[in-house]
């Protein structure tokens, strides 16, 4: 966040003074020496856990977004007198028989397709809002010390003691509709703790460095600090741990569609619930979603993993 009162000389200087003290600004072009992002490119680009990964992701992705690609049929239509818990005939990928139906005439292929984006879109949002309100508690909490880290602090405590899914289901449970963003929002609600407190430890750690002296030296303003100069040197623990989070947050998402507690349209744990009450006649039914929920959550676990080798000088 640029301050505006400072005129162009001045920002010139402070920079430069930043620069030399060793901190890193995000407009400068990097030079012959690579940065610690050009490092961890480098190393992402080798690992053959991040390709996976990210092929895997890019593959999630797609069916989230073109879930029309890949079934034309509709997962919520069903047929009792045709499709009464017809089995799996193995064929065609792009055939809504060939996963079987469901109890109720469902095409079990199109809804494992489908249910891809309510799953994924809970975890993707969950991740961006503890994200944004636990970098931004954590931040405050780190820079300024003395009483507002101890208030802070204490409040982190307090969310950090509730159980997350048991504190998440009684939220849930007051709601009678319970959408993509309720389930966004009650999981955000007790989720964003550990990113707090990991952004507090980077933010102390990197306020002691000579180049924020040099910009408070320079007369910077307190937002310019935080967000020019922090921040940026800041990201990389609090990227791992939202990378790594992201996977857990699907995954809590499908144990509450899985309790009755999640979503009330298709999604992977609602079908992993109904799935159980066929395990005896239809494993199909529970077993397809399952896989899915499986390789996401894994892919994403992976992906976090490969990023913390990459930006931890330490794990090289």
């Amino acid at each position: 966040m640029p301050d505006v009162t400072k005129t162009v000389p001045e920002a010139a200087a402070e920079d430069a003074a930043v620069a030399a003290a060793g901190g890193t600004l995000p407009e400068s072009k990097p030079e012959k020496t690579r940065s610690l992002w050009g490092d961890a490119w480098q190393d992402l680009r080798r690992s053959w856990i991040f390709i996976v990964s990210a092929v895997l992701i890019l593959l999630l992705l797609t069916i989230t977004f073109f879930p029309g690609w890949f079934t034309g049929a509709d997962p919520t239509h069903g047929d009792l007198a045709k499709h009464f818990l017809q089995k799996p005939r193995m064929g065609n990928f792009f055939d809504p028989d060939w996963l079987g139906y469901d109890q109720q005439g469902r095409s079990v292929y199109a809804r494992v397709i489908y249910g891809a984006r309510a799953s994924i879109a809970v975890g993707f949002g969950t991740t961006v809002a503890v994200t944004l309100v636990g970098g931004l508690v954590g931040m405050i909490a780190g820079y300024f010390g003395g009483l507002v880290d101890s208030i802070l602090s204490r409040l982190t405590d307090v969310f950090f003691g509730i159980p997350f899914l048991l504190g998440t289901m009684v939220v849930l449970n007051s709601f009678q509709d319970r959408t993509t963003w309720v389930v966004i929002g009650a999981l955000s609600f007790f989720g964003w703790t550990q990113i707090a407190r990991v952004m507090r430890g980077a933010v102390i750690t990197t306020k002691q460095a000579d180049y924020v002296h040099a910009a408070q030296a320079l007369g910077a303003s307190t937002p310019r600090i935080l967000f020019r100069h922090i921040l940026p040197n800041t990201l990389a623990p609090v990227i791992v741990v939202a990378t790594i989070s992201l996977g857990v947050y699907i995954s809590a998402e499908a144990t509450l569609s899985y309790l009755g507690l999640g979503l009330n349209g298709v999604s992977w744990g609602n079908d992993i619930s109904d799935g159980g009450n066929q395990i005896r006649v239809a494993q199909w039914i529970m077993l397809y979603p399952s896989i899915m929920l499986v390789i996401t959550v894994l892919a994403f676990i992976m992906l976090g993993e490969a990023v913390r080798n990459a930006l931890d000088p330490k794990m090289r």
